[in-house]
């Protein structure tokens, strides 16, 4: 299952409330020494969030390991050094389903789909000025840039959410609130729970 929505409208908080296993889409960005990040236009800022900061192809060969065999290798990734610091191992065993999130999840909604992985894509969406407060707090509380730095990211993407959350949804993803992304994850565990009991 894709996760998927702006940078701060709980993501995380929202996967790990399912209870189910995660997969944090966020450590695949690219290192900071990439030639290949984009910046801000007018700006000599690393854009963070255009979908050419992240690595799509090793995020979605990590998902097809995962699915077919319940593991696989994952970068450790420190946000604050734009850098990856290791690799660690991600195992869910026999678990019929797990959430993939990140704020680029939807970018690879149709892959997904093509390959026969996807159980459901949610964006999730709190409301421009509550995302930004989350987004703000959260990365200052994190050490994840300099202040300056957050002020004019946050300011950014508190005038583009609409656009984000639009861009998201014509890529494949359900927009929905806390309370519906849950409602939906226990409805898709259910049904893989059922069919894989079936199947055995």
């Amino acid at each position: 299952m894709l996760l998927c929505g702006p940078s701060g409208s709980g993501k995380s908080l929202v996967a790990a409330l399912s209870g189910l296993p995660v997969l944090r889409l966020d450590d695949f960005y690219k290192e900071g020494d990439d030639p290949t990040l984009p910046v801000v236009d007018g700006s000599s800022d690393i854009d963070w969030d255009h979908p050419r900061s992240w690595d799509a192809d090793v995020a979605l060969a990590a998902i097809a390991r995962l699915c077919a065999s319940g593991a696989t290798p994952v970068p450790v990734y420190d946000i604050s050094l734009s850098a990856r610091t290791g690799e660690d191992t991600l195992s869910i065993g026999r678990t019929p389903l797990f959430i993939a999130e990140g704020i680029f999840a939807a970018e690879i909604v149709g892959r997904c789909r093509e390959l026969g992985l996807l159980a459901d894509a949610l964006c999730l969406t709190r409301g421009p000025v509550t995302t930004f407060r989350r987004r703000f707090l959260r990365d200052l509380k994190e050490g994840r840039k300099s202040v300056p730095f957050l002020l004019r990211r946050g300011w950014r993407l508190l005038r583009a959410e609409r656009s984000i959350v639009s861009r998201q949804v014509a890529l494949g993803a359900h927009a929905c609130g806390r309370d519906e992304a849950l409602s939906r994850m226990a409805a898709a565990a259910a049904g893989r729970q059922a069919r894989q009991q079936t199947a055995a």
